[in-house]
């Protein structure tokens, strides 16, 4: 394989590889991609401490993330599609994951549903949930997701309507994609892609497909999904799905202090402070941005996760200098299954966890545990 040493070198290759419009679907933001943008340029601008003379030659990033044993503070963040990025994504990310000790959390809009992933996993795995008109189609999928094994639902609450995609709109995003000659002139300048893709014919998506009954022929399984995003969307809501999950509940999407406040109270068992990747409200801030605010307001009465942006290794380790308990990453470990399948994510997740041990040793710190704004330069502390 390709020597890949950093994840923009994965960016790149799956930029090669992977169709314009589901490149672009992953590598984009919303409106003029502001939030976008900034997720990333306020993680880069946050600078730390260098440390000398200690002893750093015993260091571990081993540690956990709702009481789960962990290699490294990272899960892999819900990504809707990942099965058009390389085919049977969806499970390759996950066999990634469990063999390098991270939690894979699987979307509601995958391509493989949660039985094609269940029946590839030995260990329980996360499913991201999103609350749509058909509450009884909500029902169905928590108590398909239990049947499955899945022991921790990821409610997903800032996408009661989907934020204004440009690049979307323009490629016009499908999956499959449509016929039309721009589509198929792009598709066929990716042979590798098509080639896998042809071996396996799955590009709709899988939690949807034989459960959605009320479709008609003029209409779509993205079209119906679409316009099933709920925007009445409350805490009751909330309330009602943590009465009826009996495992244990993350909310995620939260980048206000007052509503992570809120979230915990509703009995969650995490918060995790996201803006959908910069693929919502443009103009929102930065989730890094966000974070301090939040670590004050819930005063760790609960467990933080963090995500949109983080690409790195010095980026987790940012976060965790900032509050966070855990970082999610969706992007990367969807470069490294563009790149190059299992085997990339896997490249990916071993960049991650290589720049996280270095800049832990050059700051001086040995465990997880040892990370804080001490870290960083008293001008970029929370």
């Amino acid at each position: 394989m390709k020597k890949f040493a950093s994840v923009e070198d994965l960016r790149a290759a799956a930029h090669q590889r992977v169709p314009k419009m589901f490149y672009d679907y992953v590598d984009s933001g919303s409106w003029t991609e502001t939030t976008y943008r900034a997720n990333a340029s306020d993680l880069r601008d946050i600078r730390l401490r260098q440390r000398v003379a200690v002893d750093v030659s015993r260091r571990s990033t081993a540690s956990t993330m709702l009481g789960l044993p962990v290699t490294m503070p990272v899960a892999a963040s819900p990504t809707g599609l990942t099965g058009m990025t390389w085919p049977n994504g969806e499970i390759l990310v996950q066999k990634a994951c469990e063999k390098f000790g991270i939690p894979f959390t699987l979307s509601t809009v995958s391509i493989a549903s949660i039985e094609d992933v269940a029946r590839s996993a030995t260990k329980p795995f996360w499913f991201q949930l999103y609350v749509i008109k058909d509450r009884s189609f909500t029902d169905k999928l928590m108590q398909r997701a239990e049947a499955a094994g899945v022991d921790t639902l990821v409610l997903t609450l800032d996408l009661q309507m989907v934020g204004q995609r440009h690049k979307d709109i323009h490629n016009g995003l499908s999956s499959p994609p449509k016929p039309t000659l721009r589509n198929l002139m792009n598709v066929a300048s990716k042979p590798a892609w098509c080639l896998e893709m042809l071996k396996v014919r799955k590009m709709n998506f899988g939690n949807l497909e034989g459960h959605v009954h009320e479709i008609n022929g003029k209409q779509s399984l993205a079209e119906w999904t679409d316009a099933q995003f709920d925007p009445s969307l409350n805490w009751d809501d909330v309330r009602r799905i943590r009465d009826r999950w009996k495992g244990k509940l993350i909310l995620k999407g939260l980048n206000d202090p007052e509503d992570a406040v809120k979230g915990h109270q509703t009995g969650a068992d995490a918060i995790v402070i996201s803006n959908h990747g910069g693929r919502q409200l443009d103009g929102a801030p930065s989730t890094i941005a966000a974070l301090p605010a939040i670590v004050r307001a819930l005063a760790g009465r609960t467990e933080l996760l963090i995500d949109s942006g983080f690409a790195s290794g010095q980026d987790v380790f940012k976060a965790l200098a900032l509050g966070a308990n855990g970082v999610m990453m969706g992007r990367a470990m969807l470069y490294g299954l563009g790149a190059a399948g299992e085997r990339g994510v896997t490249r990916a997740l071993e960049i991650v966890h290589k720049e996280l041990l270095t800049t832990m040793g050059l700051c001086g710190v040995k465990a997880i545990a040892e990370i804080d704004e001490d870290k960083l330069f008293a001008d970029d502390r929370g």
